[in-house]
């Protein structure tokens, strides 16, 4: 099979019958992708600006424009969006435009069916490739969150510990702070918030510093007050322990799963429910993509609004070639006025032409 018969293949699945063939401008607004993608892809992102000085970032992927026009039109759901295209992003191993093709579903009613229908996309984009030996990774955001609203801990730590999950650098840094907690900075404890903020105003003054430059003494005076609450909440050393044993199960996913039950039944977290949907999804995947499946308890995209399962298929050249997962959140955090559960995948055609190579 030649390059262009494999390219004619893969614009074959994203123009299913049933599929939307989605095509979002090259340039777009980027606030979502700062408000919604963190910061590792905004510091990714191409930017430029406009005549009269708005500002565009040459398109970095293709779910989040799908979902903003999805929403802005007022599309009917359920729906199917196919994609096949250039994107932008700047990065140290290839090109910074690259072709990205892909399958996003929008509120399916039978969530099953719908990641069956992704993960039959991803098998049928690896056939076309010829990836006889595809190794998946699977991670699954519902189990951690279960663990994490099971743990012992004062609630104002549970969000910026899930902010981290998918960063291990950065949640291994906070899970040493709370290990290790520092007394309080020294400042006006036990003042009300408006005399913190003059303590502050005045002291601004005093260095020639600029009210109106940076922060607020108000806003600089709400944030001691959080960092004073924060820094007085200690998270108890078994639930760290507890977090970082999770964090770090990884291998065969029978194993893992296997692992993970036996740290939750001695901890005494019932997990049964949330483990039983992971193994339901392993199974589908496994059934599905026909590869080796490793867990990583750890694994997750960077971006808070990914839910349940997430996986991705690498090949011979090490590279993720296929990566997918759920993201019921998106959507509602874009604005839709209800939840609209999402599941979806995207392929690398650059990266899968390369493996045929």
């Amino acid at each position: 099979m030649s390059a262009n018969t494999r390219r004619a293949a893969l614009h074959a699945l994203i123009s299913a019958p049933g599929v939307t063939v989605s095509t979002p401008p090259i340039l777009i607004p980027p606030a979502a992708y700062f408000d919604l993608a963190g910061e590792e892809l905004g510091a990714r992102m191409i930017l430029t600006q406009g005549p009269d000085g708005s500002e565009f970032c040459l398109r970095p992927d293709f779910t989040l424009p799908i979902a903003i026009e999805h929403i802005a039109t007022g599309a009917a759901t359920p729906a199917a969006y196919g994609y096949l295209g250039p994107v932008f992003r700047q990065r140290a191993d290839g090109p910074a435009e690259f072709d990205q093709g892909g399958l996003e579903l929008l509120a399916l009613p039978d969530a099953d069916a719908a990641l069956g229908r992704v993960i039959a996309f991803a098998r049928a984009v690896i056939d076309i490739y010829d990836v006889t030996a595809p190794i998946i990774r699977m991670g699954d955001i519902d189990l951690f969150e279960t663990i994490l609203a099971a743990c012992d801990m004062p609630d104002v730590w549970r969000p910026r510990i899930r902010a981290r999950y998918g960063h291990p650098e950065a949640m291994t840094g906070l899970l040493d702070r709370l290990a290790d907690p520092k007394p309080p900075a020294a400042g006006p404890a036990g003042l009300p918030e408006g005399d913190i903020a003059e303590w502050v105003r005045e002291l601004m003054l005093t260095n020639g510093l600029s009210l109106t430059e940076s922060r607020s003494p108000e806003e600089i005076a709400q944030r001691y007050l959080e960092k004073q609450a924060l820094e007085a909440a200690h998270v108890p050393g078994q639930t760290i322990d507890l977090l970082r044993n999770y964090l770090a199960i990884s291998g065969p996913a029978d194993k893992a799963l296997a692992a993970i039950e036996s740290l939750a039944s001695a901890t005494g977290i019932n997990l049964a429910a949330a483990l039983a949907t992971t193994r339901r999804r392993l199974a589908q995947l496994r059934d599905g993509l026909s590869g080796h499946v490793l867990f990583d308890a750890g694994f997750s995209p960077r971006l808070d609004y990914y839910t349940g399962i997430t996986f991705e298929v690498t090949g011979a050249g090490g590279l993720v070639l296929v990566s997918g997962g759920q993201y019921d959140r998106l959507l509602r955090r874009l604005g839709a006025p209800e939840d609209i559960p999402a599941v979806g995948c995207a392929v690398w055609a650059d990266r899968l032409e390369a493996e045929v190579q």
